[in-house]
């Protein structure tokens, strides 16, 4: 399958970015930086205070309470959130960066001005520039695609899609539920693959999850190594689907326009 092809009804539904790193003591007084640095496309923003929970037995009519080492400040973990206000988030920690975005529907098409590569590109380099991160502990990418079921058989499931589901021994239009998940080397990269059945709402599809990783990266070289995870991601969703979803996808759909 051409990277480059347009659909007009594409299957992903969501684009997960992350970088991991250690932990950065000095991430506060960076935000404010990095937010004027990306206000101009993430205008929304808010700290979100996550309270760290201790579940403890303590018997009938005991208390729970934190350990007596732990101060407010430790109890309490800081999260920044940047929203674009179109369906793209920005989030923040002192140990990671990730990009959400329901939005994009294209990596790095040239006929598309929108393009989750330059997303990447453009709040990764300022979130560089401002922090000055020495070192990338973890890099991912992270597709999420719901595909269409027209008929709960297997003879036309498996004409549109090179499944991993044992349909041999249990058959698709008696199942409730089915689910395979793994997580294998690829060179010097990881792919962790799920596909699973799933209903939604009332008609069953078919969830496609591919999560690309990288280890250990030095951060001038994170957008080649993002290049790659794509690379890596686009090449199993070509193995996964057939002919038949290709054509759906390219089915008319009035006032929209997607790209994969």
């Amino acid at each position: 399958m051409a990277r480059d092809e347009v659909f007009v009804k594409p299957t992903v539904k969501e684009v997960h970015f992350e970088i991991r790193f250690p932990n950065l003591f000095y991430m506060e007084s960076k935000i404010g930086d990095l937010q004027v640095r990306i206000m101009e496309k993430f205008p929304e923003s808010k700290l979100i205070l996550q309270h760290q929970v201790l579940l403890a037995d303590t018997g009938l009519g005991g208390k729970i309470q934190p350990p007596p080492d732990l101060g407010d400040s430790e109890a309490v973990s800081k999260i920044w959130s940047f929203k674009s206000g179109t369906g793209v988030e920005v989030v923040v920690r002192s140990n990671s960066l990730g990009i959400v975005s329901r939005k994009h529907k294209t990596y790095s098409n040239p006929s598309s001005e929108e393009k989750f590569r330059d997303m990447v590109e453009f709040v990764v380099s300022n979130f560089i520039g401002v922090t000055a991160i020495p070192v990338i502990k973890r890099i991912g990418l992270r597709y999420i695609d719901e595909c269409p079921i027209l008929k709960m058989n297997n003879i036309e499931f498996q004409e549109w899609y090179n499944t991993t589901f044992p349909l041999t021994r249990f058959n698709l239009c008696d199942a409730r539920e089915m689910a395979f998940q793994t997580t294998v080397r690829r060179g010097e990269y990881f792919l962790r693959f799920s596909e699973a059945l799933t209903k939604k709402n009332e008609p069953y599809i078919l969830v496609l999850d591919f999560d690309g990783f990288a280890e250990e990266i030095k951060p001038m070289l994170y957008l080649e190594v993002t290049d790659n995870l794509h690379s890596l991601i686009s090449d199993e969703y070509a193995l996964s689907i057939k002919e038949p979803v290709r054509a759906f996808m390219r089915q008319p759909k009035i006032g929209t326009n997607g790209q994969i």
